[in-house]
């Protein structure tokens, strides 16, 4: 069933249209999702291979895995062999490097900010708005550089069942 979500330009769209379109922040957990099994694959491996291991959607996850491509985590194939790769080893990807290449902006921060006006008042809580999300992006960035793709894996259980080396 698709949601529908009236936006303020009342342009309705359904909650698909929504996560397969801009940046968006389901794309950190699918990425990390995608990395991670990445990082158990010791060939390319291609969008529809991953996206049947997350159970995602191939097209929408093509997006995610080109800006991590142009980021430079992962390595593009074309042809009979190709597919993505992991262009760093596991263990140097931090989960603070994929946040960071993603850019997928402060939702929290945009939509607190919404709330303000131009008066004296919503100016001052503007500010004091902006001091509290850098706050926030700072401990996020601190929390995530000490996590990386190799230790996210070994949490994952279901990895040990499932047959990736195919």
């Amino acid at each position: 069933m698709d949601i529908i979500m009236q936006s303020d330009n009342n342009a309705v769209q359904t909650d698909k249209e929504r996560s397969s379109s801009a940046p968006n922040h389901k794309w950190f957990g699918l990425s990390l999702q995608a990395l991670v099994v990445l990082s158990h694959k010791p060939n390319a491996c291609t969008s529809a291979e991953l996206a049947g291991h997350i159970k995602s959607e191939a097209t929408m996850l093509r997006r995610v895995l080109a800006k991590l491509a142009k980021e430079q985590l992962l390595e593009t194939r074309e042809g009979r062999d190709g597919g993505y790769r992991l262009k760093r080893a596991p263990e140097t990807i931090t989960l603070a490097d994929v946040y960071l290449a993603l850019r997928v902006g402060a939702p929290l921060c945009n939509g607190m900010m919404d709330t303000t006006g131009i008066h004296d008042f919503g100016q001052e809580m503007r500010m004091a708005f902006m001091e509290i999300t850098d706050e926030v992006e700072r401990k996020t960035l601190e929390v995530l550089r000490q996590v990386t793709i190799a230790q996210l894996s070994e949490r994952i259980c279901t990895l040990r069942r499932m047959d990736l080396n195919s």
